[in-house]
């Protein structure tokens, strides 16, 4: 586990696994609705709908002000009220915040980033280069 990534309930599947671990890294100085973004993500997966919103998120990426988002929890499925209530009180701030300050901790400067088993992966993300790059961090 890179340093200060806190762990998360997980399953452990074993050696021959892939798991993807998905952190916030809004970049607010490039993109300005980013860090509500990540907070509209957080309130879909409280729902059950994490990867559904962020392909949403990323689809529209122009269009994040706060109308469009309602539109898009709307579209899902999600509960409105519940959807808005964690907004207004920044119910996914601090997890948002966590997952920042753990990837400044672990040398992440912009994203996507990627660790394979705790160390920063910085070559080419092509298949070939990616798997041996995971066989070689499995040794």
């Amino acid at each position: 586990m890179p340093k200060g990534f806190k762990t998360r309930p997980s399953a452990s599947f074993g050696e021959d696994y892939l798991c993807l671990i998905f952190r916030h890294f809004p970049q607010t100085q490039i993109y300005p609705h980013a860090q509500r973004a990540a907070q509209v993500a957080e309130a879909a997966a409280a729902q059950g709908k994490f990867w559904l919103m962020s392909d949403t998120l990323f689809d529209h990426q122009q269009r994040l002000e706060n109308g469009y988002l309602v539109e898009y929890a709307n579209d899902l499925g999600l509960d409105i009220p519940q959807f808005l209530k964690e907004l207004s009180k920044q119910v996914h701030v601090d997890h948002i915040n966590e997952d920042i300050e753990g990837g400044i901790q672990s040398g992440v400067t912009t994203a996507p980033a990627l660790l394979i088993n705790g160390r920063r992966y910085i070559g080419h993300w092509n298949t070939t280069e990616l798997m041996a790059a995971m066989i070689a961090a499995s040794r």
